[in-house]
């Protein structure tokens, strides 16, 4: 069987940048083994799974290279930037995800793909757990906590730029991972952040749509404002353009392809 695939770099205007996601758009679902398969030999922080109810509207889920992931913010905006590309008049799209229901994609003037996601403002945590504060090279003081992740709020951006971790022991507190985060030294941001996801994908996730649904009403309320900047201070690096409404955060970024080809399995 053959099986076309698309890797695209989202979050990012430039290639090599960003966070890479695999799409592959299929009639029906492939088995659950195979397409865990597919993903673990791509090897990238996901590779995403559409199947097509109308020219508008897709089924997706989410693979890492380890598991099954809820929700995924980059491979969603990878697979948009795919069906934007091949459908010049398409400018809306709607993708359903089991995890969290209907997900609404846009087409922005500018070029951007702009997602409708679930607000997942995080609660404070009184008891920092002792894996967390173990796993960290700078303690945390300040903790808060969502259904994805322990958020370790820093005093400072160089704290969140130079913090190290021991993945061994950070794994120890899945199903949750761990975002460190701080309002940004630079003009151009309103907060930075970075990501480690040991017990769900791999050591450090280069740039994360989904956990910025819990960071930007984290830092709407901190900051007094709704819309908002966002830096993930990986390697590679994105920018993400950040809108809390209500129940909502609209998420938005710059996608480039970066590969096209075919698979055999």
């Amino acid at each position: 069987m053959e099986l076309e695939i698309t890797v695209v770099d989202a979050f990012t205007d430039s290639v090599f940048g960003g966070n890479p996601a695999a799409v592959i758009i299929t009639d029906e679902w492939l088995p659950d083994n195979l397409m865990q398969s597919i993903a673990a030999e791509n090897n990238l922080s996901e590779t995403a799974f559409l199947v097509a109810a109308d020219p508008a509207t897709y089924s997706i889920r989410w693979f890492s290279p380890m598991t099954e992931i809820d929700f995924c913010g980059h491979a969603t905006l990878a697979s948009a930037f795919v069906l934007f590309s091949r459908c010049s008049e398409l400018a809306n799209i709607k993708f359903l995800a089991e995890a969290v229901g209907e997900l609404l994609v846009e087409k922005v003037e500018t070029g951007r793909v702009q997602m409708n996601f679930p607000n997942t403002k995080p609660d404070k945590v009184e008891a920092i757990p002792d894996y967390l504060v173990a796993g960290l090279s700078i303690p945390p003081k300040e903790v808060y906590s969502n259904s994805q992740a322990y958020f370790v709020i820093y005093e400072s951006e160089s704290d969140v730029l130079s913090v190290q971790c021991n993945n061994d022991t950070l794994k120890k507190l899945g199903p949750l991972d761990v975002v460190v985060t701080s309002q940004s030294d630079s003009q151009d941001y309103d907060f930075t952040s970075r990501y480690f996801w040991p017990a769900n994908g791999g050591d450090e996730d280069p740039v994360t749509g989904s956990i910025h649904t819990g960071l930007a009403p984290l830092w709407a309320e901190r900051l007094g404002k709704n819309n908002l900047v966002a830096f993930q201070a990986s390697k590679r690096g994105g920018v993400l353009k950040c809108v809390v409404a209500g129940q909502r955060v609209i998420i938005s970024g710059n996608a480039v392809q970066y590969l096209n080809g075919t698979i055999t399995v």
